[in-house]
């Protein structure tokens, strides 16, 4: 991945709650206001299954530092960038910054920070991430600040093999591309644990995103998710799980995400087994994966517990 180039802009992710005791929201205090019906269950599902990769995709946002990187594909996971390059760099001096960099084909993005040793990472470290215009050539302008405090680190950053916690701020970070501009905002904690390394285990928590773009507005509640990859195995097997709450101007109301069976799949498909639970106001819709390829929703619209409606599509046809 490039220096500038932020997964969490693109709409996919992974997965299971990291540093929570409420891994699923079951203590969420939002309350869910919106009904789902037969009507909008397929459109409320499409909005939660977004909004959950979304969460997932902020794991990424150490590749700003060169400390996590996405893998290609249908979905974003994470996987593991030597953390040789930009970060060594600015770690050999204590405190740095700000250290430009340009983009190409154009624009800059800068970092700055103080640590309190050089090469390693300790409690308390900070970085500052600024881009101005960044053009990565990938077909998207970044622009805006990320603000990072370490919060935990053992390992050995220079062999890339650490267990690593930190908070991300994110300010009016943009990314414009040719049809939309989406606009971050929010708080969240990352968990990344190479230990195991090609096995990564990472994790996303936070109390409020907000996702502007030029058609909506989402904003991410008490949201968790966490993903694993193993990249030892050539089918790349992973996991993923999610929860939260979201409220968006695409729905009259708030609803409810949570995973209680996880995701799972290989390589850059769709998962072939999981469950995405759905809650409105008395009322759900669960997504349950056949296989890679096709999905089949079930809705509760009175929430007696009793299915009301079956919907069979595709992981294609609910995610365009």
């Amino acid at each position: 991945m490039s220096r500038a180039r932020l997964s969490l802009l693109s709409a996919s992710i992974l997965l299971a709650a990291c540093g929570s005791d409420d891994p699923f929201g079951t203590n969420d205090p939002v309350t869910q206001t919106f009904d789902i019906t037969s009507t909008n269950g397929l459109l409320a599902t499409k909005i939660a299954w977004e909004s959950a990769m979304a969460s997932g995709d902020l794991t990424d946002l150490g590749g700003s530092i060169g400390l996590t990187a996405a893998a290609p594909g249908g979905l974003s996971k994470a996987s593991l960038a030597q953390p040789t390059g930009l970060v060594m760099n600015v770690l050999e001096k204590v405190p740095f910054g700000p250290d430009e960099f340009n983009c190409f084909p154009s624009g800059t993005f800068s970092i700055s920070g103080d640590v309190e040793n050089p090469l390693t990472l300790t409690a308390d470290d900070t970085f500052t991430v600024l881009y101005t215009m960044c053009d990565d050539g990938n077909g998207e302008v970044v622009d805006g600040q990320i603000d990072f405090t370490v919060g935990d680190f053992t390992g050995d950053l220079q062999g890339g093999v650490y267990m690593l916690a930190m908070d991300a701020i994110v300010t009016n970070l943009q990314v414009i591309t040719g049809s939309d501009t989406l606009t971050h905002n929010g708080d969240t904690a990352l968990t990344l644990d190479t230990t195991d390394a090609p096995f990564i285990d990472a994790g996303t928590s936070g109390t409020s995103m907000t996702i502007d773009s030029n058609a909506s507005s989402e904003t991410l509640m008490n949201f968790q998710s966490s993903q694993t990859v193993d990249g030892a195995q050539q089918n790349l097997p992973y996991t993923m799980s999610a929860s939260g709450t979201i409220d968006t101007t695409q729905l009259s109301g708030v609803v409810r995400y949570s995973t209680p069976l996880q995701f799972s799949g290989e390589g850059a498909d769709y998962p072939s087994a999981g469950v995405l639970l759905v809650e409105g106001a008395n009322s759900s819709a669960r997504l349950t994966a056949v296989d890679n390829v096709n999905v089949m929703l079930e809705l509760d619209v009175n929430g007696d517990g009793v299915v009301d409606q079956t919907i069979e599509t595709t992981w294609v046809g609910l995610t365009t």
